[in-house]
C-alpha cells in the first residue's frame, strides 16, 4: 500500500532524525506546483527549511479528501476505482516525504531532527486513520472476496491481496477500543524509533580521539593519518590528529594501530554508543520499543513481533529463521575458535602475554592475513580509485543489461558532493536519475543505502521514471590525493549498486510492488549478487588501475584476492550471525515487560556461547537496522539472501558472468518485477529451480 504508507515506508528505510518548522510561502513553495526542473528532478536550491512543514500540512489535507471521495463513490466497489484510485492519491505527501526523509538521512541539521519528530506521530495517525477506516477496508474486502471473478492481471491481483493482508495487519478488523490502543502504540513507536537514530548519529558524532603525539600513530596508513590531520585542522585542532567512530577511520584505525590501549579506547566508544546514561542513551528506548512492538502484534493476534513480520517474509516463521541460523551458527562458530587460536599463538609468538580481545582481532588478523598471502589492504587501496570503482560497476552494468551511464552537471543536488548520472537503454531511452553520495560528514547517518526520492510507476497509464540515490560513507580525498577506498567499501559499493539497479529497471504499473516494494529477505538478493563481479577476476581488470600509473591490478595481486577470499570468514559469520540472533531474540520476547537492555544482551550471548573476543556486529543500542530502520526481525535477511545469491551467481558462472540470456532472465524475473509476484516463483523463473545451500557453504568456507 504504497501511497497510504509512503510516509512510514520512507522512515523504515532512512534513519530519520527530528525538526522543526513553522512557515508559510505556499506561493512559492516549490512543493505546490510541478519541478520546473530537468527531468522533474527535486528542486534542491529552491527547497528551503520552511516549506517542509506547509507542505506535509496540505499533503496531509489532499490525502484525506482523496481517500475521502474513494470511501463516498456510490459505484460499486472496483479495482479500478478503488485499489487503483488510492495508488493514485497522495501525490503531494509522498512528493514531500520523498525529499523530507531522504534528506534527514543524509544531509540532516537540528532543525530538520526537531521537525521530523513532530511530524512522525502526526504521519503516524495519518496513516492509521487511513488504514483503520472500516468504511474503506469493506470496498478492499468486497474486492477481495470476487477477486477470482475480476480477470486480474497477476500483478493487479498481488496488489490487491496485498492492500487487503495490509489493512487487516494495520488492524481494519479490530473494535474501536483496540484500534484507539492501537493508535496510541504506533504513535509512541514512531517517535521512539526517531529517537533511537538521532542518538546514534549525535553518539557516533560526539566522540574525538586526539593524538598530539606522532609516535601513537605507529602502524598507521599514510592516508588514514593524512585523513585525520586534516579532520583536525577542520575541527581547529591543526597539529594533531583526530580520528573519529565513522567507519573510513574507526575500521582501518583498529586494523593498524599498533597502540593498543588507543585502539581499546576507540572501540570502547564506538561499543559504549548509546550505553553512556546520558542525553542520549538508547537502553530504555530500544526496551521501550521491543514492549510495545509485542503488545502491537499480540493486539493483531500474533504470537511475537517476528511472527507478525516474518508472515510475508520468504522465511514465513521465527522457528524457519533461527532453524536456518543454528546450521551455519555451528560451522561459524567453530572456524572462529580456530581464528581466535591462531591469533592468540600470533601474540605469543611475539613474546607478549596479555590475552586476544575484541580491540586487537582485526590488527592480527591483518597481520596474519600479511604472512599467510603477503597481502594486506592498502597494498589494494592505490587500485580503488573511487571514480575507477564506479566506473567498473557501470561497465557491468553496461555489459550485463546495456546500460549507459551519463553525467548530468545541470541536475541540482543536495549537497556538494553529490553526483548526478542519468542512466539510459542501450538505444538511449531514459531510465531513471541516480545520485552518488559517497563521502561520510557530521550531517549524514552511518552506513550505506539506497532510496528512492521517486519511484518507478506507470498506473493510469502515466509513465514515472525512478530517481533513486545510493548513498555511502567511503573513504575521503585527502590533499594531493584522490578517494582511495578500501576493498570492503568496494564491494559496499557494489552491492547498494545493485539496489539501485533494482529501483532503476522496474517495470511495474503500480508504486506498491515497484522496485525494492519485495518481501525484507528478497530485497538483498539484487545487491548481494552484485558483490560477485566486484571481486571476480575479469572485473577486477575492468576497474582496478593504480590511481598513479593507470597499471591493471596485476594478476598475482588478483591471485592473492581469490586465495584470501574466504579468510576471516568465522569471524564476518560470527558477528554477522550473532547480531542476527539478537534480533529475533528482542522481537520473540512474549511479554510486554521492559527489558534490562545490557543483561539480555548478554543472555544472548550466553546462550549462543558467543566468545568474548568476537562483539555483536551490532550492540542492542547503537543496533539502527532493527531499531530505527526497518529490519525487525529481519537482519537475518542478509545471509538468506546470500544464499539466493551464490545460487543466482552459479547461474552466470555455468555459462560466462556477462552471458546475455542469463542477464536478460535476471533483468526480467528479479529486477523489472519488484514485489508484483511471490519471490520463490520469480526465483524459480530466473533459475529454473530453488536455490541451494550448498554453494553459500562453500563461498564462505564453512562446508
Amino acid at each position: 500500500m504504497y501511497k497510504i504508507f509512503i510516509i512510514m515506508f520512507v522512515m523504515i528505510l532512512t534513519t530519520v532524525v527530528n525538526s522543526s518548522a513553522k512557515g508559510n510561502g505556499n506561493m512559492d513553495n516549490p512543493f505546490f506546483k510541478k519541478y520546473s526542473t530537468p527531468l522533474q528532478t527535486p528542486p534542491f536550491k529552491e527547497i528551503k527549511f520552511e516549506h517542509y512543514q506547509p507542505a506535509f500540512e496540505e499533503g496531509i489535507k489532499q490525502h484525506k479528501l482523496e481517500v475521502e471521495k474513494i470511501i463516498n463513490n456510490s459505484e460499486e466497489p472496483s479495482f479500478e476505482n478503488t485499489i487503483e484510485a488510492l495508488e493514485k492519491s497522495g501525490d503531494l505527501l509522498t512528493k514531500v516525504a520523498n525529499v523530507f526523509f531522504n534528506l534527514t538521512s543524509s544531509n540532516t541539521n537540528d532543525a530538520m531532527q526537531k521537525l521530523s519528530s513532530e511530524m512522525a506521530p502526526i504521519l503516524a495517525k495519518h496513516g492509521d486513520e487511513i488504514s483503520l477506516d472500516l468504511r474503506l477496508f469493506q470496498r478492499i474486502k468486497k474486492i477481495y472476496e470476487k477477486r477470482e471473478k475480476l480477470n486480474l492481471t497477476i500483478e493487479q491481483n498481488t496488489v490487491l491481496e496485498k492492500y487487503y493482508k495490509d489493512f487487516v495487519r494495520s488492524g481494519a478488523e479490530l473494535n474501536d477500543t483496540q484500534k484507539s490502543e492501537l493508535m496510541k502504540i504506533n504513535e509512541e513507536l514512531s517517535v521512539l524509533t526517531i529517537k533511537v537514530g538521532q542518538n546514534i548519529l549525535k553518539e557516533t558524532n560526539n566522540f574525538e580521539l586526539v593524538i598530539d603525539n606522532e609516535k601513537d600513530l605507529a602502524g598507521l596508513p599514510d592516508n588514514l593519518i593524512k585523513s585525520a590531520s586534516e579532520t583536525a585542522k577542520r575541527k581547529g585542532k591543526e597539529g594533531k590528529w583526530i580520528f573519529t567512530l565513522h567507519a573510513p577511520s574507526i575500521f582501518p584505525f583498529l586494523t593498524y594501530s599498533e597502540n593498543r590501549d588507543l585502539r581499546k579506547q576507540i572501540l570502547t566508544a564506538y561499543a559504549n554508543r548509546g550505553n553512556n546514561n546520558n542525553d542520549f542513551d538508547n537502553k530504555k528506548h530500544l526496551s521501550r520499543i521491543a514492549a510495545l512492538r509485542y503488545k502491537k502484534a499480540n493486539l493483531l493476534g500474533y504470537k511475537t513481533h517476528a511472527d507478525y513480520v516474518l508472515e510475508i517474509s520468504m522465511a514465513k516463521s521465527p522457528d524457519k529463521v533461527f532453524e536456518f541460523l543454528d546450521k551455519l551458527w555451528t560451522p561459524a562458530l567453530k572456524m572462529a575458535k580456530e581464528e581466535a587460536a591462531e591469533l592468540q599463538s600470533m601474540i605469543k609468538k611475539e613474546g607478549k602475554d596479555f590475552k586476544l580481545e575484541a580491540c586487537d582481532w582485526r590488527y592480527y588478523a591483518e597481520k596474519l592475513k600479511k604472512e599467510k598471502f603477503h597481502l594486506d589492504d592498502e597494498m589494494l587501496r592505490p587500485y580503488f580509485k573511487l571514480e575507477n570503482v564506479i566506473q567498473g560497476v557501470f561497465d557491468v552494468a553496461s555489459k550485463l543489461y546495456g546500460l549507459k551511464f551519463e553525467k548530468r552537471n545541470d541536475i541540482q543536488i543536495y549537497h556538494e558532493d553529490v553526483t548526478v548520472f542519468e542512466v539510459k537503454e542501450s538505444d538511449g531511452k531514459h531510465i531513471g536519475i541516480l545520485y552518488t553520495d559517497y563521502f561520510p560528514r557530521e550531517s549524514k547517518r552511518g552506513g550505506a543505502w539506497m532510496n528512492a526520492f521517486r519511484k518507478q510507476q506507470k498506473v493510469g497509464g502515466k509513465e514515472v521514471t525512478p530517481i533513486i540515490c545510493n548513498v555511502g560513507n567511503f573513504s575521503k580525498p585527502t590533499e594531493g590525493q584522490p578517494a582511495l577506498i578500501s576493498f570492503e567499501e568496494v564491494n559496499t559499493l557494489f552491492h547498494e549498486f545493485g539496489h539501485a539497479l533494482h529501483g532503476l529497471l522496474s517495470n511495474s504499473v503500480y508504486p506498491t510492488v515497484s522496485g525494492t516494494s519485495v518481501p525484507r529477505d528478497f530485497v538483498e538478493l539484487p545487491s548481494q549478487v552484485m558483490e560477485n563481479w566486484a571481486s571476480d577476476p575479469e572485473v577486477l581488470k575492468m576497474y582496478a588501475k593504480h590511481y598513479k600509473t593507470g597499471e591493471v591490478m596485476p594478476d598475482e595481486l588478483i591471485e592473492k584476492i581469490q586465495a584470501s577470499s574466504k579468510y576471516g570468514q568465522g569471524f564476518a559469520s560470527t558477528e554477522y550471525l550473532a547480531a542476527s540472533y539478537l534480533d529475533m531474540n528482542w522481537h520473540t520476547l512474549t511479554t510486554d515487560q521492559e527489558q534490562d537492555a545490557l543483561q539480555f544482551e548478554n543472555t544472548i550471548a550466553e546462550k549462543i556461547n558467543l566468545i568474548p573476543e568476537i562483539l555483536f556486529r551490532y550492540r542492542s543500542t547503537y543496533f539502527n537496522h532493527i531499531f530505527s530502520g526497518g529490519y525487525s526481525s529481519g537482519y537475518y535477511s542478509y545471509i538468506w539472501a546470500e544464499v539466493l545469491d551464490a545460487d543466482a551467481f552459479e547461474a552466470f558462472n555455468e555459462t560466462n558472468i556477462f552471458d546475455k540470456n542469463t542477464a536478460k532472465l535476471f533483468r526480467e524475473n528479479i529486477l523489472a518485477k519488484g514485489g508484483s509476484e511471490d519471490p520463490m516463483v520469480l526465483y524459480k523463473k530466473f533459475r529454473g529451480a530453488e536455490p541451494s545451500v550448498e554453494p553459500l557453504l562453500k563461498k564462505r568456507g564453512l562446508e
